[in-house]
């Protein structure tokens, strides 16, 4: 049977016994064997504690009329026990069998609705009984809708604005394993997706039937690792059983439910313009043991409430696909949102691989209803398409597509019916975060389907505004005429109304002329609070919300962004934090925390990211925590690889070592850290980089590896940006694996890790290897396996414990977060 907590250390060859750790103790755990490690969680610090159990900060949500604004207040922590739920854990989904739901939610604490421009607020009373998520507004912006979930459904609920009054609708079983989207038959009537009525108990099965065998000969089928897949047709039996959904026709005032035509294994639902028809995507058996479900094949059909199905196409199953190409044939269809009730959808011109040499990578299909006649061509686009976004109306489209040779990304207004050339909008790289252009703002049709916003021939776009000062968040309006672009809004700009110690985002345009804008102004003091901006500037401000600070002891932290610069000349930052109590001049053990990225050229690496107006906050396993234990931090430090996207791991050993001695070296002339007191950290691809740098430098006294993979033969079909296979660049792969390097890793090294983590190539088994291959060499490391945890640790029990972890394994080996005696 497994023990609660599972944690093994071993630090040369002394062993001692283990007592649990009352929660206010600050003690260093002694040198233990495996077999007497206290199998319990631990709690952080007292201070630590306060921050992690504080409020969680509300998050604004305007309804469609522009009339009310929803504060929602999110549950901020979860408990082991809903984690430990009985969960299937299949087709690369894990999925609650007693609700038909994703496993995991996110619960809504509080709600409350104000009227805008500036009425009142009035809470709305969410009765117990289950977990309420997944807020939506009708069309009209009269009625919302809240999903709730019990030990044995997900029910639907249905609230009125004007009174804040929420009632269940009977008998409605909602199914929300693959899709949870609905869509608007008018103000009363909706479509969902439904737990079949009539359906029986899960297939069960006493014993296997056979092995499980799997085939291929003179095939390439190249996929990438992943956990969760089918095993057996026994699995797939369970899951067919369970992704089976019916589409129901659902009244929210008299409660009548109606089936829409068979049950079937629905993946996809999306509206066409006109009310009552939609788009459906429905899984084909036989299903694959070597990808997810998303992955499987396909059939594309548009659906009437008469029953009535017309066909449009198939999407082949992802199976024998080059390294990081698409199938052949049709994929990714999409519904009109205008009343032609087409449907389009994308085909590669390429064969589906990314390696070979066309001048265009895709062609956008179109098909017309009655949906019985040949398909026609309507766009070319030169690499992969990676996003299409309808503008009102549905006869014009934002596309954009991604070269992932050259890591760039163009974006195009495409005239849907072919009949005009498209215009291209923009083409920068995807890291040049000075050129993003922002999101499109949106607006729900009538069916509840948002498309991109169009006012006067213009659209708009909310930005994050990345410059050389920082992030200056903006709102720009585009005349898609001329390709102009005009900027109504920014943050701390002089003609709103500078304000250099606020930052401002913008969250609603109220108006088609852009002279009422709400925004979420805060500092690094005040929390987000949502204002009201008028006038031909939008220099006049009125409050809307009174969002109090939960966590005022977190102003006493002082941050700082720093930049310098590597040997070689590539621009590096990070951000520097301060705990309560440092006095200037005070040098304190230091954790740096980073997280690699590729670059082609040095000028975008070099990029600024973040605001230092920003309100200073943290929580779950965020390594800022650490700040309360009295460490400095370096925060977000940045580990540009600067190269050639085919080859860029050629150098990644090198440059993360120039990465880090440039950050060590800055943080020592800056007075706040010491050289002999520093260790390094990171999550996932920064666990990689952390058992790297303690490989194959000395630069750090020691690491924190949470997350990570550490052999990459284990990922043999490519990693992050890697595009070569283990058998191309087989000695890339082999440099860059800690695993091969673990008897020269001495520094100790702490390992965390999820025991359920379901991420592609971080497998626990990584971590679980790692130790013992440095166990075996005589290395200083301790290896946590968080039970039921993923790849990110969301359970109060697990979070409160890594951090505990962190903090002890600080005090053990850089030292205690105090003031480091003058040298």
């Amino acid at each position: 049977m497994r023990a609660a907590f599972g944690v093994l250390s071993v630090l040369g060859a002394c062993s001692a016994a283990a007592a649990p750790v009352p929660e206010d103790a600050a003690t260093t755990t002694p040198l233990l064997s495996a077999a007497t490690l206290a199998q319990v969680y631990q709690q952080p610090s007292a201070a630590v504690r306060a921050v992690l159990d504080a409020k969680a900060l509300p998050v604004f949500q305007v309804s469609p009329d522009q009339r009310t604004l929803a504060i929602v207040t999110p549950r901020k922590v979860r408990a082991i026990a809903e984690l430990a739920r009985p969960v299937l854990r299949q087709a690369g989904l894990r999925y609650d069998p007693a609700t038909d739901s994703p496993q995991l939610i996110t619960p809504i604490e509080a709600l409350s609705l104000r009227a805008l421009p500036e009425g009142a607020e009035r809470a709305v009373a969410l009765p117990a009984g289950g977990d309420f998520h997944e807020l939506r507004f009708s069309p009209d912006g009269r009625r919302f809708l809240l999903n709730r979930r019990t030990d044995s459904a997900v029910e639907l609920w249905v609230g009125d604005v004007a009174t804040g009054r929420l009632q269940a609708v009977p008998q409605v079983k909602l199914h929300t394993m693959l899709e949870k989207d609905i869509v608007w038959l008018n103000e009363r009537e909706v479509l969902a997706l439904t737990v079949p009525p009539a359906r029986g108990p899960a297939p069960m099965f006493s014993a296997p039937t056979g092995p499980a065998i799997q085939e291929s000969i003179g095939r390439l089928s190249p996929e990438r690792t992943q956990q969760d897949l089918l095993a057996n047709a026994q699995d797939a039996a369970v899951f067919a059983h369970h992704a089976t959904s019916q589409l129901a026709r659902i009244d929210l005032d008299s409660g009548v439910v109606r089936p829409v035509g068979e049950p079937a294994v629905f993946s996809h639902l999306e509206a066409l313009g006109t009310a009552g028809k939609v788009l459906t995507m429905r899984l084909l058996e036989p299903f694959s043991y070597q990808v997810g479900w998303d992955d499987f094949a396909a059939q594309a059909e548009v659906r009437g409430l008469d029953g009535q199905v017309a066909v449009i196409g198939r999407k082949r199953l992802k199976e024998g696909v080059p390294v990081e190409g698409v199938v052949a044939g049709p994929r990714h269809f999409f519904a009109s949102p205008g009343a032609d009730d087409a449907v389009y959808w994308v085909e590669a011109l390429d064969g589906g691989d990314s390696r070979a040499v066309v001048p265009h990578r895709e062609r956008l299909m179109r098909l017309d209803p009655p949906y019985t006649g040949e398909a026609r061509e309507v766009h070319r686009v030169a690499q992969r398409l990676a996003r299409l976004d309808f503008l009102e109306g549905g006869g014009q489209a934002l596309v954009q597509d991604f070269d992932r040779s050259r890591m760039r990304t163009s974006t195009e207004l495409v005239t849907m019916n072919g009949q005009a050339p498209a215009q291209r909008l923009l083409e920068r790289s995807v890291r040049d975060r000075y050129r993003d252009p922002g999101t499109p703002v949106s607006r729900m049709q009538a069916t509840g389907r948002a498309v991109v916003r169009v006012d006067d021939g213009a659209i708009w776009y909310f930005g994050t505004g990345a410059s050389p000062e920082g992030d200056k968040p903006f709102l720009d309006r585009l005349t898609l005429a001329d390709n102009k672009k005009s900027r109504l809004f920014q943050s701390g700009a002089a003609v709103n109304g500078a304000d250099p110690i606020h930052d401002e985002r913008p969250l609603a345009v109220l108006d088609a002329a852009g002279s009422q804008v709400l925004t979420v102004r805060e500092s690094q003091s005040e929390p987000g609070n949502v204002m009201l901006r008028r006038g031909a500037s939008l220099a006049d401000r009125t409050p809307l919300t009174d969002v109090r600070d939960p966590t005022p002891q977190l102003r006493e932290i002082r941050r700082e962004f720093v930049r310098f610069k590597r040997a070689d000349g590539v621009e590096l930052s990070f951000w520097l934090y301060k705990p309560p109590g440092h006095r200037d001049g005070e040098r304190r053990p230091t954790l740096v925390w980073a997280y690699p990225l590729e670059y082609t050229d040095a000028s975008t690496a070099g990029q600024v990211s973040g605001s230092s107006n920003r309100f200073t906050t943290f929580g779950g396993p965020s390594p800022l925590m650490l700040l309360l234990d009295g460490y400095v931090v370096l925060m977000d430090a940045t580990m540009p690889v600067v190269g050639d996207p085919k080859t860029v791991n050629d150098s990644f050993i090198a440059q993360i070592t120039a990465n880090a001695q440039a950050i060590i070296d800055q943080a020592v002339a800056l007075g706040v850290s010491d050289r002999e007191h520093m260790a390094v950290g990171g999550h996932s691809y920064g666990a990689f980089m952390t058992a790297n740098l303690l490989a194959h430098t000395d630069l750090f006294k020691a690491g924190i590896a949470r997350s990570g993979a550490y052999n990459r033969s284990l990922t043999p079909f490519g990693f992050q940006s890697e595009r070569r296979t283990y058998w191309e660049a087989q000695a890339v792969y082999q440099t860059l694996s800690p695993f091969n390097y673990a008897d020269r890793l001495k520094e100790p090294l702490l390992l965390i890790h999820g025991e359920a983590d379901n991420n592609s190539g971080t497998f626990p088994m990584q971590s679980a290897r790692l130790y013992q291959a440095l166990a075996g060499t005589g290395g200083a490391v301790r290896h946590v396996s968080l039970p039921f945890e993923s790849h990110g640790y969301s359970a109060r029990e697990s979070v409160g414990h890594t951090l505990w972890e962190m903090s002890e394994w600080m005090k053990r080996h850089v030292g205690p977060g105090e003031a480091l005696p003058s040298r």
